[in-house]
């Protein structure tokens, strides 16, 4: 019931999914009132579907120390548990990202060796491909440590979500000199110099590297993530807006839409934050993710194709086998100094 234009783009989202995935089966958390008639437009989604009733739902201006306390019954804490008890692989939800992150963490637990899950996401870049990126908000301070299991975690979702198998690691800094940055930043570099990822290191990148492709991950804490994610999204946005008022401001340039606009529509549509939705809050003990609260129904149809592959890609598994291999690595390298 989470997202700007639920339960509507939920359900037809997972009606587009379902089309060409007849293995894949749902439980819909929510009011069955208004989960009912939408179903009825959707013949994909037939036998294929379990409607889960509650009435109650987490806003999404709610705190969420105040959506823990009073949102056991809420679907996306039924949800939860449904991950928690088994019934269910992946949790999907456009709903608060806070509450969620907040009832996650205290209902599934982190995995083994992780202090602090993060969300990671992918970005388009441009080689034609995407840059894993975290954290995107999920933790506002991070220490060396905590940075390193991220670089650890950004390594295994990309090789389970975009099939890369020796991601490329940079951290986000102010400059590409080694002096660079707070302690914390050079820290973790230090560290990933003397881990099992140190062939993978690339070194310091700067926010106009983000979009250039030259690195498969790149580290930073959740505020400036968050804060980055955002300033590129509504770059796009503007970006978008203008080429659009440009090519309607006369009869000439409407024209020369029309000359243009099979260009156009593939070039935007390599940027279309749609295409590229669904964020994982990666570092839990079951799978979570996150859908854009404003996506429609092509963007949540998206969040299903992430989570289904990470399911299906083993990625906590992947995520314990890699941190206890790196914690070894480091052991060893101060052993030696």
């Amino acid at each position: 019931m989470g997202g700007d234009k639920a339960p509507q783009m939920i359900i037809e989202g997972a009606n587009r999914f379902a089309a060409n995935s007849p293995e894949i089966s749902f439980l819909l958390f929510g009011n069955e009132k208004k989960i009912k008639p939408i179903l009825g437009h959707c013949r994909n989604l037939t036998d294929k579907y379990k409607i889960i009733h509650t009435e109650d739902f987490i806003a999404s201006d709610e705190k969420p120390s105040i959506a823990l306390r009073r949102g056991t019954n809420s679907s996306m804490r039924l949800a939860i548990d449904a991950v928690k008890e088994g019934q269910a692989d992946v949790i999907i939800s456009a709903g608060n990202t806070g509450a969620l992150m907040a009832i996650a963490k205290v209902i599934l637990r982190p995995l083994a060796s992780i202090d602090r899950p993060a969300i990671v996401t992918s970005i388009p870049n441009r080689k034609g491909q995407t840059t894993v990126f975290l954290d995107m908000g999920a933790n506002i301070d991070c220490d060396a440590n905590i940075l390193f299991q991220f670089a650890v975690m950004g390594c295994a979702f990309a090789r389970a979500a975009m099939g890369i198998e020796n991601p490329k690691i940079g951290v986000l800094n102010v400059g590409s000199e080694d002096l660079k940055g707070h302690d914390d930043v050079r820290n973790v570099a230090t560290m990933l110099k003397n881990s099992i990822y140190a062939s993978q290191y690339h070194g310091y990148v700067e926010g106009d590297d983000i979009a250039k492709g030259e690195v498969d991950v790149i580290v930073t804490d959740g505020f400036t993530g968050n804060i980055t994610l955002k300033a590129i999204e509504g770059t796009a946005k503007m970006i978008s807006g203008i080429i659009k008022e440009g090519f309607m401001g006369s009869i000439w340039s409407k024209i020369g839409y029309l000359l243009a606009s099979f260009s156009l529509k593939k070039s935007i549509k390599s940027v279309d934050p749609r295409f590229y939705n669904g964020a994982m809050l990666v570092g839990l003990n079951g799978v979570v993710v996150k859908s854009h609260g404003s996506a429609d129904a092509i963007g949540f149809e998206n969040a299903i194709k992430v989570a289904v592959s990470l399911v299906k890609q083993k990625i906590n598994e992947k995520i314990s086998k890699d941190i206890e291999l790196a914690q070894e690595s480091i052991k060893s390298a101060q052993i030696n100094e």
